[in-house]
Order: structure tokens, then sequence, then C-alpha cells
């Protein structure tokens, strides 16, 4: 495997900009039954370290990390209807780890851990390298302002270290419903020569994505959904450190 593009994500991502702004939200009864009931057992402290797969699913099987679920219910949907994969899910703000718990508890799910914190740390430091057979990252904030698309997740620097986390034929799927974003990512991601796009452009939805409330209002209202899905090439990968 070669060493190029490099590997190592730009500091100043994790430490300085980042994707996100922390937001204080109203946590529902349900919501902090659940984080008090179920987080033990579903939610994963944030450490410096690899993660075991097997320790922590208690399994071997497919692993797909999703980046800032939100609410959580397009993961819970996801993971109830593939109990063959276990997903990893990243998010920073309480009410949506909440409202997942909420979700396993309900749907009595097994296959789901969370971790809240930064994606760009648990991606560096807690993904083992070449262990995911996917990523999710659907409707991240596309923060609209000139000024603040240093902000957007979906940069080369991020790419490149994340594509030495895929497995082989390991896919990242990213969906938006800001084109100026979707332009971006189309970009960013067609410009990462260790990816190689599915489709010509814009990939059709695929099957497992669930279509939200939101969404489907607003495609009612004609607003646009851009989906990409890339993998992993057949080129040499980059080094995984």
């Amino acid at each position: 495997m070669d060493n190029e593009p490099s590997t190592a994500p730009p500091r100043t991502r994790s430490s300085a900009i980042r994707s996100f702004v922390r937001r204080a939200g109203r946590i529902g009864p349900g919501q902090q039954r659940a984080l008090d009931e179920l987080g033990p057992r579903f939610m994963l402290p944030y450490r410096a370290e690899r993660l075991d797969w097997g320790a922590v699913f208690g399994r071997e099987a497919p692993r797909v990390l999703e980046i800032g679920f939100g609410m959580g219910a397009a993961t819970a949907q996801i993971a109830a209807e593939q109990p063959q994969s276990d997903f990893i899910g990243v998010e920073v703000h309480e009410p949506g780890v909440g409202a997942l718990l909420k979700q396993i508890g309900e749907r009595g799910l097994t296959n789901i851990r969370i971790v809240q914190h930064d994606a760009v740390d648990v991606l560096e430091k807690m993904i083992p390298p070449a262990s995911l057979a996917g990523v999710h990252i659907f409707f991240p904030d596309p923060w609209h302002k000139k000024k603040h698309h240093k902000r957007r997740l979906i940069q080369p620097g991020f790419v490149s270290h994340l594509v030495t986390r895929l497995a082989p034929d390991g896919y990242l799927h990213c969906a938006t419903d800001w084109e100026p974003y979707a332009q971006q990512m189309l970009e960013v991601l067609a410009a990462e020569r260790h990816l190689a796009n599915t489709a010509e452009g814009y990939a059709p939805k695929p099957g497992y994505r669930p279509l939200t409330k939101f969404e489907a209002r607003g495609l009612g209202l004609g607003h646009g959904v851009w989906d990409l899905v890339f993998r992993l090439s057949t080129r040499p990968c980059p080094s995984t450190p």
C-alpha cells in the first residue's frame, strides 16, 4: 500500500474547527429514562484506543459507522432491517442519543452501540483500520454561509482518513438536501483516488436508507435530496495508522 494521500487528519479540525455546535436541547422523560437504563449497556465511553469489535458486540459481523444520527429514527430502522450487521452511531447531542436509546429499547435491538463524542476523534482513535463495511453520513449540517464552509464535515483531509477505516469493498454513503453541499461532496469524494463512484454523479436513493418525515415533506414541496455512494476502489489502499 502506498502512503499517499496523508492519512493523518488535520489537527485543526478536531481541536479547533468543528463540524458541529453543541446545542442545549430539552430531554424528554422517555429519553432520560432510556439514558439511565440503557445507556450503560449500549453507550461506549470515548477512549483514545482502538475498539475490539468482538468484545463490543460479542460476535463477528459487518460493521457500519453512522456519523451524526440526529434523533436516530433512520439508524434504528436500518439496524432493525439488517440484524446481520452491527452499527455504531456517533452523535454529540444528548436528546438524540436518548431518542435512539429509546428506539433500541422499544424495538429490542442488540446490534447498535453509541459514542457521544466528536466523530473526527472517534474515527481517528477508536475505529480500527480496515474494519468498516460501510459509513453513513446522512444530512450533515450544510453550514450554509460561505464563511462557515470550513466547518463542513466532508473535506479532503477527513475523507482521506476515513478511507483507511474501510474494509475491502467498503462503502461511503452520504446524503444531503442542500444542493451546494451535494456539489461539494461530489467534488471531494470524486477527487479521493481511493474511492470509486457507484453511479454517474449522484446515486439513486438506496433502498436501505429510510425516507424520513422531514425528507418526505421536503420532496412534496419540490425540494431535492442527493445521495452519493462511493466504494473503496481497487487501487492500493492508503496506509492505515
